[in-house]
């Protein structure tokens, strides 16, 4: 039988791990990261990820970082 989990998960990361792990890979977010983490590592079916509050690109990490260009 499938069973639905839904959680919130709050978490800090460096601003220079943050900006590597994005640019590492074009066109990555967070919430692709964090799908990939996840399915990688407990092989889900259905993976939902919401970005609530921080950035989720490269671009929007820049602009909260050195203001807007």
């Amino acid at each position: 039988m499938d069973v639905r989990i839904k959680t919130n998960i709050d978490f800090t990361v460096s601003g220079s791990s943050l900006e590597d792990a994005l640019a590492e890979f074009d066109e990555l977010t967070v919430q692709g990261l964090l799908q990939e983490i996840l399915d990688k590592a407990i092989a889900c079916d259905d993976i939902s990820v919401v970005i609530s509050e921080g950035p989720n690109t490269l671009e929007e990490y820049d602009t909260q970082t050195n203001g807007p260009s």
